[in-house]
């Protein structure tokens, strides 16, 4: 059996396309790979490259998107930034934005925090912690 590479993609909704990937392009630094205009029978979309081979692919709708956290009290989904210094960056650049983000927390292998995209919908943002060194403060 083939071994899996990682995520190719995932599949958000959005009611405001252009505004959804200025978020994720301009404030978090994701690449658009493409667009594609509606069609009779298909949503107009919009494909970002977030690092790697990864994507996300959004769809325009008229149906607003789930605002919900998981069962664990988190977005459910993550983007991960190299370090724990682009992490707090990454923070700043979103409350200098306008966009509510919570603080970053210490998880036994990573830094964590949860934003609220347009939308409302929360995005995990994470950075992997060094095996050997010990971890910044998290104060956020």
């Amino acid at each position: 059996m083939p071994d899996l590479l990682g995520i190719n993609h995932l599949t958000p909704s959005t009611t405001d396309l252009d505004r959804l990937v200025r978020y994720y392009t301009g404030l978090l630094g994701a690449a658009l790979a493409f667009e594609r205009a509606a069609t009779p029978s298909d949503p107009r979309i919009a494909v970002i490259s977030v690092g790697g081979d990864d994507h996300l692919m959004i769809i325009e709708t008229t149906t607003t998107p789930t605002t919900d956290l998981d069962p664990l009290n988190r977005a459910g989904w993550g983007l991960r930034v190299g370090t724990y210094a682009h992490l707090r960056e990454v923070r700043e650049q979103i409350l200098g934005a306008g966009w509510p983000v919570g603080q970053i927390e210490t998880l036994p292998t990573q830094w964590t925090m949860t934003a609220r995209d347009p939308d409302g919908r929360p995005v995990d943002i994470r950075a992997h912690r060094p095996r050997t060194a010990s971890p910044p403060s998290a104060t956020g």
